[in-house]
């Protein structure tokens, strides 16, 4: 008896991405199967758009490499791989150069929706903090006034900011958290 509820046929990192560079919409890769994703509200791209404008500078005087919405991070762990499209993106390793993803990011940022929050927060936390070159990964709620910053190193550590600034090992940089939420409050 066949089960109703087959999974597809794993697809092969080579076809997803070159079916990525010949679509308008988005896809995640989960070791084998492809995950359209789905559109931003106003304030999750306001958010997003101002934070890569605060870094941006600071990115380049590191020389690194900050994209945001469209380059692809590649996640290799157990055997398995991932590649997902991070909110903002920040890449320094000079040799870290495929034209459609980075492996070797230092900055991983997700801008939080209700849709992909759980996400977020498990899946892409637990895939993230085996990439070795990550120092840090930002979660930022559009909704709340609120990042979240977890630094990997010898540990974990998880950071908290409403108000104020925090501080940016990968870039040597202090962020307000106004910088980020000043078009998004404007709303």
């Amino acid at each position: 008896m066949r089960n109703a509820q087959t999974r597809p046929a794993p697809i092969s990192i080579d076809d997803y991405l070159d079916g990525e560079t010949r679509t308008e919409i988005k896809h995640e890769y989960l070791d084998g199967e492809v995950v359209a994703m789905g559109g931003a509200s106003a304030q999750h791209g306001l958010v997003a758009g101002a934070l890569h404008a605060a870094l941006i500078p600071h990115a380049r005087r590191k020389a690194c490499q900050l994209f945001i919405a469209d380059m692809k991070v590649r996640v290799d762990h157990a055997d398995q791989t991932y590649f997902y499209y991070p909110d903002l993106l920040l890449a320094c390793d000079p040799q870290d150069r495929e034209p459609y993803y980075r492996r070797h990011p230092c900055m991983v940022v997700e801008v939080l929706s209700p849709s992909t929050e759980r996400i977020d927060r498990r899946e892409k936390l637990f895939a993230y903090q085996t990439i070795p070159s990550l120092r840090e990964y930002l979660l930022i709620d559009p909704e709340k006034r609120c990042v979240e910053v977890y630094r990997f190193g010898e540990t974990v550590r998880h950071e908290s900011f409403t108000e104020g600034s925090f501080r940016l090992e990968c870039l040597d940089a202090e962020i307000t958290v106004d910088e980020i939420y000043i078009d998004a409050e404007a709303l």
